[in-house]
């Protein structure tokens, strides 16, 4: 039976590279202005060959059932945590046009990019971080489609916003996986691929450690935001997940991939949407921060306890 110290010092290294990150900014060696390029490369390059690289040859996504409940549940489980924010916001006493809808989202929206993923490969097997990637794909069409008519209050969809490199790289993973044609992916070139990605997830959490130390100085916190956002991100989210992955009908490596996704702090991106679509940026960044902070203590129980609920070993260290 896996313990609380073992939990600990699987997940550890993800929060040790955030912190490395905010060194890093206050002693100035990575700037502001290194931001925007370094992610760059992460997000166009380096992170599609890290998902090509680990998708291809898994036997479990060859299973049609397997690739869409993953992606159904990314959906649903997402916009699930959204509608759990926003009526968890009304009740702390936001409202429409003072912020409920950036509290709602924001504190609704796990983490599924950088810091689920080294969680996932560390915790589990490498069918289950590709099946992570697929449900990933289900988290990006939550986020800029519902989400941003959430955020915006505008009613028109905008699809473009899909077409990015991570979600290009596992549609084009899932089509040779289906085919049979991952093994002609071989010698050279896939080594190179995994060249390529093992840096993304390290370089990209160093950023992301970098991003918190700005944000923890932009905003004064609020208590309101702080009490609400722990309760909404880490106690009933990780309820919804965590039942989803103990009683739904579905693949062991998609229920390992639910029991992180439920211990993961708020997402990022909301902070973007607010930004573009004339939500509350502030409260989106202090959602963010304090979760993530808090996530340290609670996310080894969240694992702890949903392994044992569920019936989950870890492979760790």
């Amino acid at each position: 039976m896996i313990s609380i110290g073992d939990v600990l010092a699987g997940v550890l290294p993800v929060y040790l590279l955030l912190v490395a990150g905010v060194v890093l900014r206050w002693t100035k060696v990575l700037r502001p202005e290194h931001d925007d390029g370094v992610m760059r490369v992460v997000y166009t390059i380096m992170l599609p060959a890290f998902m090509l690289d680990k998708i291809l040859g898994s036997d479990v996504l060859r299973s049609g059932p397997v690739v869409i409940s993953a992606v159904a549940l990314g959906f649903f489980l997402m916009l699930g945590g959204a509608f759990i924010g926003m009526a968890v916001g009304r009740l702390i006493g936001f409202e429409r046009g003072s912020g409920m809808r950036t509290f709602g989202l924001t504190s609704g929206c796990q983490n599924f990019g950088f810091t689920a993923v080294p969680m996932v490969e560390i915790l589990w097997s490498t069918g289950a971080l590709a099946i992570l990637f697929v449900h990933n794909i289900g988290c990006e069409l939550a986020m800029w489609t519902v989400g941003v008519l959430i955020m915006s209050g505008e009613r028109r969809i905008i699809w473009r916003r899909l077409a990015n490199g991570p979600v290009v790289a596992v549609l084009c993973g899932l089509l040779l996986v289906s085919f049979g044609w991952d093994d002609l992916v071989s010698g050279p070139f896939r080594r190179s691929l995994g060249m390529i990605g093992a840096g993304a997830v390290p370089l990209a959490l160093l950023v992301i450690g970098c991003t918190t130390a700005d944000l923890v100085m932009a905003e004064r916190p609020t208590l309101k935001i702080i009490i609400g956002s722990s309760l909404v991100r880490l106690v009933l989210a990780p309820a919804l997940f965590l039942s989803a992955a103990k009683f739904l009908p579905i693949a062991t490596e998609l229920r390992q991939v639910l029991v992180v996704q439920a211990a993961m702090p708020a997402a990022v991106t909301p902070i973007i949407l607010a930004r573009m679509y004339g939500g509350r940026p502030a409260i989106a960044a202090q959602v963010v921060v304090f979760t993530t902070g808090l996530s340290l203590f609670s996310l080894p129980w969240i694992i702890l306890l949903g392994c044992r609920w569920i019936g989950l070993n870890p492979m760790l260290p």
